[in-house]
């Protein structure tokens, strides 16, 4: 489905065009990749709005780190507030008090999973440069200073504290933390895996009360993950609830500084739910948050009384199968304390809607076949939204503006391909990052009614450095399946392409619930390896199958309780559909993928043992009753209700379909998708008797990096496609 193209089949040519005449362009190599960053794109960081309306300020950085102010009418720096060199403190990221009199700054960030991190952090005073350490040089996790300007919230060694900024005490609000037991303020594994979250607490408006999520994990089972070292392997001992175990026992706790009370906000009498998002509800005395049942299938928006924990239901929205969590970062409530404003798939795409305080619908303020994929703001003054959808196409995302009545809705990006908004808090400009498919990112600062002021970052040194490269063509198309299901896709074919010869095919998956690899948007690193298949020889293909995102809840929702059956038979239909294609050397199909993907490319190998003749897997999901709770349950039910769900499509259990030539590979030091998956794989491929390539990497985590790793492995990953297609 590409909605609004008048052609099903259209041309991205990923060429640039200011190569020097004559000039004799380069194939992509791997070196040009992996070893000199020839590909890699500039952006700008650590933008924070400014309260005046006429500045922002951002994050610079030559030797040591800057925090520059920028005046958006030129779009100019005007001043310097923080040079990191003349305050001996080289940092990585800022954020600004609400008076802008303080400077918060981490530095020698520690990351411990995908988005946890420990740091050491400084408050500097801009009237007066005074730099004060928040804990010496000791690293605590999320600092965050609060709206009243005077003290800074953090978590250490599980418990959370404050500092008053004023006099310098420290106050430890809680002392139960415990590591594998406790924590408090701080999310555990899973739900910073699978609900995006880290920090686990938030200071309320009036800066007098610290709300914070407790995470009881101690019935959670341990998982050890072995890491290699000089003599003995170390035991890495973490909590981690793989499908159908415990979870972690959750409470939201208030607790108020000025009488160190603690209070508990009712949840309901069920311990077996999730309590994913924690928001204060306008004001400092009601606090709003999220409560979803262990099967992910019923979503309640509740508000508390802090000074009593009594809760009231406001909303409530359930599924015959899951529920997304839509009120995440789509929950904003208006500041005269009389509604506000979410989002929900409940009519089939994701649409806003506008609540009062009781949970009565005032108006649904969107409506269509298409999906918000942000909600960007509330003008409340001007009384209008802004938000980005996928109305023109979904391979595209653009920024749209609609009055709060729901009507005006106007289009505000004129150029195709992706954009993504950040507006600024009185909503008369916004910063633009845009890019296509042929086109890296591109940075610009914009006033309200869509009118460019000043580039900010164009990659134009990019765009010339690709210009001298041999780059194949880029092409979207859609094809149907015989049970008439239309998917889309893209190919990436060599430079020098001719349709009177055939080449071998080399298809990329993911294909997980809600994700989307077919999109109008640059492609980074793994489309430029792509580029290098192409000018070796090979046509690239991707499909993104059902189950996949962009396309509306039952699209999204066809692969509920059977994960791998539809996306296997999808990328199978689209190997047979691709290699009916004249050019298409159909005795020559292959399939790559990573995570989900390398899933799906086992799937396809197994499954598709007659159309595919070479997979590669990297870090693969073998068996999902190895993974974790939230994530497999949201999309299978648990093994308990619905095991054949679990067992079917599991790789483990077609190993004995395997033809073709499979290469398995792993960082043993995954903590996402465990080494175990690959373990038992392999087990299983032996006791087949089915002979296959493998390779792991030692200690590395689900993102196989870090060093010489990645060079390593796409070299090692070419010469396999190489020798065995």
């Amino acid at each position: 489905m590409m909605s609004k193209v008048k052609c099903s089949f259209f041309l991205l040519i990923m060429v640039t065009f200011l190569s020097a005449q004559g000039q004799q362009k380069k194939k992509v190599t791997l070196e040009d990749i992996f070893k000199s960053s020839t590909f890699s794109q500039k952006s700008v960081y650590g933008i924070n709005w400014m309260k005046d309306g006429n500045f922002y300020s951002s994050l610079s950085r030559e030797n040591v780190a800057k925090i520059v102010k920028i005046n958006l009418a030129s779009g100019e720096e005007e001043d310097v507030l923080v040079d990191g060199e003349q305050i001996g403190v080289d940092f990585t990221n800022y954020s600004l008090s609400a008076d802008e009199r303080f400077a918060l700054l981490s530095s020698k960030v520690e990351r411990i999973y995908r988005r946890s991190s420990k740091a050491i952090y400084h408050i500097v005073d801009l009237n007066t440069s005074d730099v004060q350490p928040i804990m010496g040089e000791e690293k605590v996790s999320y600092a965050t200073l609060s709206p009243d300007n005077t003290k800074v919230a953090f978590v250490k060694d599980n418990n959370l504290y404050y500092k008053n900024l004023l006099n310098g005490e420290i106050t430890q609000v809680t002392t139960d933390g415990k590591e594998n037991a406790i924590i408090n303020g701080a999310a555990d594994w899973v739900y910073e895996e699978e609900f995006s979250m880290a920090q686990a607490f938030a200071w309320s408006p009036d800066g007098n009360k610290i709300a914070f999520i407790r995470f009881d994990e101690s019935g959670v089972p341990i998982f050890n993950m072995q890491l290699w070292g000089p003599l003995y392997p170390k035991d890495h001992l973490f909590k981690y609830p793989k499908a159908g175990e415990d979870n972690s026992k959750v409470a939201i706790h208030v607790y108020h500084l000025e009488s160190s009370n603690m209070v508990k906000m009712d949840a309901g009498s069920d311990q077996d739910i999730y309590l994913p998002r924690i928001y204060w509800a306008g004001d400092a005395e009601k606090l709003a948050f999220i409560r979803l049942n262990r099967l992910q299938n019923q979503m309640d928006l509740l508000h508390a009384d802090v000074s009593s924990g009594k809760s009231t239901l406001i909303l409530h929205e359930e599924a015959a199968t899951y529920v997304d969590l839509d009120y995440n970062d789509n929950l904003q409530y208006l500041s005269d304390n009389k509604s506000f404003i979410t989002t929900s798939e409940k009519d089939g795409f994701k649409h806003i809607y506008h609540y009062d305080m009781d949970g009565k619908l005032i108006r649904q303020l969107t409506s269509g076949d298409w999906e918000v994929s942000t909600l960007v703001g509330v003008d409340e003054k001007n009384k209008q939204i802004y938000f980005e959808s996928t109305e023109i196409s979904p391979l595209e995302r653009h920024l749209y503006v609609i009055n709060l009545n729901g009507k005006g809705k106007k289009l505000l990006t004129q150029e195709s391909g992706t954009h993504s908004t950040n507006m600024s808090p009185d909503f008369k400009y916004y910063i633009n990052s845009h890019s296509t498919a042929n086109r890296p990112l591109s940075v610009s600062l914009y006033d309200a009614k869509g009118k460019k002021i000043k580039v900010l970052e164009s990659n134009d040194e990019l765009v010339e450095r690709i210009g001298g490269f041999e780059l194949g063509a880029k092409e979207f198309f859609s094809f149907q399946t015989v049970d008439g299901q239309e998917l889309n896709g893209y190919l990436i074919k060599p430079a020098d392409f001719d349709p009177n010869q055939t080449y071998p095919l080399f298809m990329y998956v993911y294909g997980g619930p809600g994700s989307q690899n077919v999109r109008n948007s640059w492609g980074g690193i793994r489309d430029f390896w792509h580029q290098h298949l192409a000018a070796e020889g090979y046509i690239v293909a991707c499909v993104d199958n059902r189950g996949t995102g962009g396309r509306g809840r039952d699209f999204k929702h066809m692969t509920y309780a059977n994960l791998g059956k539809l996306e296997t038979e999808d990328q199978i239909a689209a190997a047979k559909y691709l290699g009916d294609m004249s050019y298409i050397d159909r005795s020559r199909i292959g399939i790559w993928g990573w995570s989900y993907g390398g899933y799906m490319s086992s799937l396809a190998l197994m499954l598709g043992n007659d159309v595919f003749k070479t997979a590669i897997a990297v870090a693969p999901v073998t068996t999902w009753r190895y993974y974790d709770t939230i994530y497999t349950e949201r999309y299978l039910q648990t093994p308990q209700l619905n095991a054949k769900g679990y067992d079917d499509y599991s790789p483990i259990s077609h190993v004995d379909k395997l033809k073709g030539n499979f290469l398995l590979i792993h960082g043993t030091g995954d903590d996402n998708v465990h080494f175990q998956n690959s373990v038992d794989l392999v087990d299983a491929l032996v006791a087949a008797d089915k002979q296959f390539e493998s390779f792991y990497y030692p200690n590395r985590n689900h993102g196989i990096s870090g060093g010489n790793t990645s060079w390593h492995l796409y070299r090692m990953m070419t010469d396999f496609v190489k020798r065995k297609l």
